[in-house]
């Protein structure tokens, strides 16, 4: 079982709890949404889970090449947007120590020559101490994202907006005191709409394998009768209990075929 999933157990646990304990006369809605990595955050209300790994292409871009108007740009320039709301990229992908290297968000400005084009790239925002901010009303997660650990302004800013439709907007005018918008529409806003799609099989079999094992031990106190050992006080079930469960399941396969077989069986003895 994955960290995020033993963190998200345990919010979930938090929540029903908490909801459970206070009186219903006092009782306030709770808004928000809380961070379980830079991807992926948990509605404090209860209500799911919002993913943003399902809302890129194959490789998890939002946005690839993607035309952006700067205020003041030359007019033998353009700049273009790369953004990846999980997976941390390099622009270059050959160039390793460049400034967009291991990012969220990266600006490239292009300046077209006559036979050749220079090309610039800006960091504009990494994953690591990305905010979560979800606003209730209008169904829309808000992350920012920080070129800097130490700089409180963010570089990019991106609205992921609860709604059938996919798409990807961003700001007309980029400036350069203020930090980039990008409004994104897509299902996968939605609390539990791409949940299930980090669960593996692996993590289903061990939660199944949880909850039998604790169905096991709760049986075990509660349907038998405790009794002492030499090592101490046993309560879970006998190894009797294993083959009495065995035997009906067997019964219940075989058939009214398999109960006359042993009903004769007996009279015969």
């Amino acid at each position: 079982m994955s960290f995020q999933t033993i963190i998200l157990i345990s919010v979930y646990l938090y929540i029903l709890t908490s909801a459970i304990s206070q009186p219903s006369s006092t009782k306030k809605t709770r808004t928000g949404c809380f961070k379980l990595n830079i991807c992926k955050c948990v509605m404090k209300d209860g209500t799911g889970v919002i993913n943003l790994r399902g809302m890129g292409d194959s490789d998890g871009f939002l946005g690839r090449s993607k035309p952006v108007q700067s205020e003041n740009a030359p007019a033998n320039s353009e700049t273009l947007l790369y953004f990846n709301p999980c997976q941390p990229f390099s622009e270059p992908a050959d160039l390793t120590g460049a400034d967009c290297s291991n990012v969220a968000a990266c600006l490239i400005i292009r300046f077209n020559g006559i036979d050749t084009y220079d090309s610039r790239y800006i960091n504009y925002g990494r994953h690591e101490g990305n905010d979560f901010h979800y606003n209730d009303s209008m169904k829309t997660l808000s992350v920012s994202y920080y070129a800097l650990t130490i700089d409180n302004q963010p570089q990019t800013i991106v609205h992921y907006h609860c709604s059938p439709n996919h798409s990807t907007a961003v700001a007309q005018n980029l400036a350069v005191d203020k930090p980039l918008q990008i409004w994104v529409e897509s299902p996968c806003a939605c609390p539990n709409a791409c949940a299930m799609g980090d669960l593996g099989p692996g993590t289903i079999l061990l939660i199944v394998l949880s909850i039998s094992a604790t169905a096991y031990f709760i049986m075990g106190s509660c349907a038998m009768r405790p009794f002492r050992t030499s090592s101490g006080v046993q309560i879970a079930p006998e190894e009797s209990v294993w083959c009495r469960l065995c035997y009906l399941f067997t019964e219940s396969k075989g058939g009214r075929k398999r109960r006359r077989y042993y009903s004769v069986r007996e009279d015969t003895l």
